[in-house]
């Protein structure tokens, strides 16, 4: 939605019981790889950054845009000089790496590996260790945590579906872990409010002290993480897991009618070319893919998806513009036997993005998505399983946490019942289309080979690099 996107989340968070900060999206669209709703360029950037609640910069994706110095990607940041902005190098190291920070960003919460951590820390920058739905890295991340690291990493969760919320907790339940893996309290706590709030600037958060802001959240114990009262700026606002203030609304209107795919047919179609086709591989617990190369089943001159070898097609459906761009491919690691499940949650354009055993299940799906003006669903035989609609820009549901949580299980429920294997599949197929992580994924306009920042065919063509 670009800048109205933007206008509306400051405003429908202007008057809640928390603080709520935000980073100027850096990447929109993410990369010239793909279709999005809309782009915000340098000169938008520097008036979102005259909005009040706007810290800097976020997430600078296109990290081969800032070291090959692309011209936009360039003035964004020269914008942001000053001010913190935020990183995304998956991989990135030696003098790639440095090139990268000197150009202006200060954080990352990409590292998969601890190797990757030290180095990016060694390069001055601030380690964020994610722990979210899908992308899970405490465990490999968390010996970095010290004493004298303490000031330089932090704690997020990238991306959540809400029943982790509701089960796990967000911050306070990273923090839980890191405990319960013997972290100490008075180095995980700290980790994740003073050096936070510094990290971002916001220097009179995140300390009981004088002068400091009266945002306080009180704990039985140190142990179990419960929180048990949350005061903002002296204001008692929760009390036993409950709100205990009135909470305003606003208009949304502006922010509905985003799914826009126009009269053209929906084909799923892929000819078969002969011979090796590329395949996303998905890998557990993580956003990052592979590449395997097979020989696709065919059926009447068609490609087909495979559940015996768990080889199924995905496609990627253009929906802002009604340009009818359809991209196709193919995954594994779904192990999906039956139906399709499809989400307008893809980052980062959040096109349409479906998976399916069958075409006509597939279709299905999206025409769902479409009826309900976004959402994700899970269908066989054409009909629906369960759907959690998202109406508010086809990101954002307008229900209740609990009520969304629910129907969020219903779905993973409903999947897992076509055989899907994949703990949270709806949170792994929203990063299918992020051609900013490796290694190979799919967008509106085709494949894309992250290492390369460039389109590859389906079939290799028998040569070595097809």
């Amino acid at each position: 939605l670009g800048l109205p996107g933007i206008r509306y989340m400051l405003e429908a968070s202007k008057d809640l019981p928390i603080d709520v900060h935000i980073m100027t999206p850096s990447c929109v669209p993410a990369t010239h790889l793909e279709t999005s709703g809309a782009t915000i360029s340098p000169q938008d950037t520097e008036e979102i950054f005259s909005w009040k609640r706007v810290l800097g910069l976020g997430e600078v994706m296109n990290y081969p845009g800032v070291i090959n110095l692309d011209p936009d990607m360039v003035a964004k940041l020269r914008v942001a000089r000053g001010r913190p902005i935020d990183g995304h190098a998956p991989g990135l190291s030696g003098e790639d790496l440095w090139a990268y920070v000197i150009s202006g960003p200060q954080t990352d919460h990409e590292c998969t590996t601890l190797s990757e951590a030290q180095e990016k820390l060694r390069a001055g920058m601030h380690i964020l260790i994610r722990e979210g739905t899908t992308a899970r890295n405490l465990d490999a991340l968390l010996p970095l945590l010290t004493p004298a690291t303490a000031p330089f990493v932090h704690f997020c969760t990238d991306d959540c579906h809400p029943e982790t919320l509701t089960q796990d907790g967000h911050i306070d339940g990273i923090i839980k872990s890191a405990i319960a893996r013997g972290v100490d309290p008075e180095l995980a706590i700290p980790s994740a409010t003073i050096h936070t709030a510094r990290a971002y600037g916001l220097t009179d958060t995140g300390a009981i002290a004088p002068g400091y802001r009266a945002n306080l959240v009180v704990l039985s114990d140190l142990q179990s993480m419960h929180v048990d009262k949350v005061f903002t700026s002296g204001r008692l606002v929760a009390e036993g897991g409950r709100t205990v203030v009135d909470l305003p609304t606003h208009a949304d209107q502006q922010v509905r009618g985003s799914v826009n795919v126009g009269g053209s047919p929906l084909s799923f179609a892929v000819p078969d070319q002969g011979g090796e086709a590329r395949v996303i591989s998905v890998k557990m617990d993580q956003v990052v893919t592979g590449e395997m190369r097979v020989v696709p089943r065919v059926e009447d001159g068609l490609v087909a998806s495979d559940t015996g070898r768990d080889i199924i097609k995905i496609a990627v459906v253009e929906r802002h513009h009604a340009t009818g761009n359809i991209g196709l491919g193919l995954v594994h690691g779904f192990s999906l036997k039956d139906g399709a499940l499809a989400s307008s949650v893809a980052h980062d354009s959040h096109n349409i993005i479906v998976v399916g055993a069958n075409d006509s299940d597939m279709e299905a799906a999206v025409r769902a998505i479409i009826e309900t003006d976004g959402g994700q669903v899970v269908v066989r035989d054409r009909k629906v399983l369960a759907q959690l609609p998202l109406p508010l820009a086809g990101l954002m549901s307008d229900l209740a946490l609990p009520e969304a949580a629910k129907m969020g299980e219903e779905l993973r429920k409903a999947a897992t019942s076509l055989g899907c294997s994949l703990p949270s599949p709806f949170m792994t197929l929203s990063f299918l289309a992020l051609p900013v992580i490796p290694v190979l994924k799919l967008t509106d306009r085709g494949l894309v080979n992250v290492d390369r920042f460039e389109f590859v065919p389906l079939f290799t063509g028998g040569g070595e690099d097809g």
